[in-house]
């Protein structure tokens, strides 16, 4: 989360150069829900042997506003398609949330 979190804020950084500005929160969906909870409630961290920079990193970036940090499940995550084997259905359903086309495919 710290590593999408620092590439966020570059890229919101860089478009602000650019003369686009991005006024409302990133939304960061992790299928991770402990990750989310340790990121967001404080209390958590007393769970937690050894808490790095990364958590409190992206604790504050929470706080801050700049990010919000949301659930998604794990049969619903895009990026599964490019780092799991997937089933039929489940791949075509992921290519289709990624707007992926075949364009052979008769019309």
């Amino acid at each position: 989360m710290a590593i999408v979190t620092s590439e966020l804020i570059w890229i919101k950084s860089f478009l602000a150069a650019m003369g686009v500005f991005h006024t409302t929160p990133m939304i960061l969906l992790c299928d991770n829900q402990a990750t989310l909870d340790i990121a967001k409630n404080p209390v958590f961290h007393e769970w937690t042997k050894h808490i790095e920079m990364d958590c409190h990193f992206v604790r504050k970036c929470l706080l801050s506003g700049d990010l919000t940090a949301g659930y998604i499940s794990s049969k619903n995550q895009p990026t599964d398609i490019f780092t799991k084997a997937l089933r039929k259905h489940q791949f075509h359903c992921l290519m289709g949330k990624l707007g992926i086309v075949n364009l052979y495919a008769p019309p």
